[in-house]
């Protein structure tokens, strides 16, 4: 029997998956300060699932397990990829549901320039959820850096398959309109990709997430740019995935970061 053009997915879900991804920028800055504000700014929100990159690991203080408490959430994990003066640098996923298998990817670049993706599933009440937690390279003329970066990770993700809800998040320091972000929305060839990006979807205005009105970014003199992404792989049945909001978060007169921080909502 044909799909119904009108209904492809069938009825549509009515629920939703409330996400957000933000690099958090370590242990920079007044950083025990920000810790609090980032704090605030999650339990503000009350997201299901979080995302953080440049995230912090050390022998007396978890950055992950504070924040979800701090969020009331119960679950997290983290996976570090780099150590100074004892402190790990990494990624980390904080959830209201139990986060099951998982597995930390380095994608490839110059020595100190690699990229990296941290992919969990997540035992979500409606479903699995995998979630891939990205890093690229940020050198604004390292763009072919990048786009080796996506092709690796448009591979893996390729080699999940698409039985499963699937969102790839982070920070991949690059602006919509560069072949890094263009080979993931279908707009250029080399990945096989085409995901949907939810602030194309469903955000308002220019969805900046690297601005000059952040006082911790405004000194190196940055270019207005969105450089943070939710990406949904595909849609499933019933529209899981679909994207139908998205906001900035972490503005204001305490800005915790040097970024801020993207909340998409998608039906789950």
């Amino acid at each position: 029997m044909m799909a119904d053009p009108l209904r492809p997915y069938g009825p549509l879900i009515g629920s939703r998956l409330r996400l957000l991804t933000w690099n958090v920028w370590g242990r920079f800055g007044p950083w025990e300060q920000r810790q609090a504000g980032i704090a605030a700014v999650l339990a503000e929100h009350a997201p299901d699932v979080v995302a953080l990159q440049e995230a912090w690991s050390a022998p007396d203080r978890d950055q992950a397990r504070e924040l979800a408490a701090a969020a009331g959430l119960h679950h997290h994990r983290f996976s570090g990829n780099r150590k100074e003066k004892g402190v790990l640098s990494g990624s980390s996923v904080l959830s209201r549901w139990p986060i099951g298998d998982g597995e930390a990817w380095v994608l490839p670049g110059p020595a100190g320039h690699e990229g990296s993706a941290v992919r969990v599933d997540i035992d979500g009440p409606r479903g699995p959820i995998r979630l891939v937690n990205v890093m690229l390279d940020w050198p604004l003329h390292h763009t072919g850096v990048r786009q080796d970066q996506v092709t690796e990770l448009a591979r893996r993700v390729r080699e999940m398959g698409r039985g499963t809800v699937t969102v790839v998040c982070g920070d991949f320091n690059a602006a919509q309109d560069c072949d890094e972000i263009r080979m993931l929305t279908g707009r250029a060839a080399g990945t096989g990709v085409c995901w949907h990006d939810a602030w194309e979807f469903a955000g308002t205005g220019p969805g900046h997430t690297w601005s000059t009105g952040n006082p911790w970014a405004a000194a190196v003199f940055p270019r207005d740019r969105r450089i943070d992404y939710v990406f949904s792989t595909s849609l499933r049945r019933g529209g899981a995935g679909q994207p139908l909001r998205a906001e900035i978060v972490g503005v204001g007169a305490d800005v915790p970061s040097d970024h801020y921080g993207v909340l998409a909502e998608l039906r789950y």
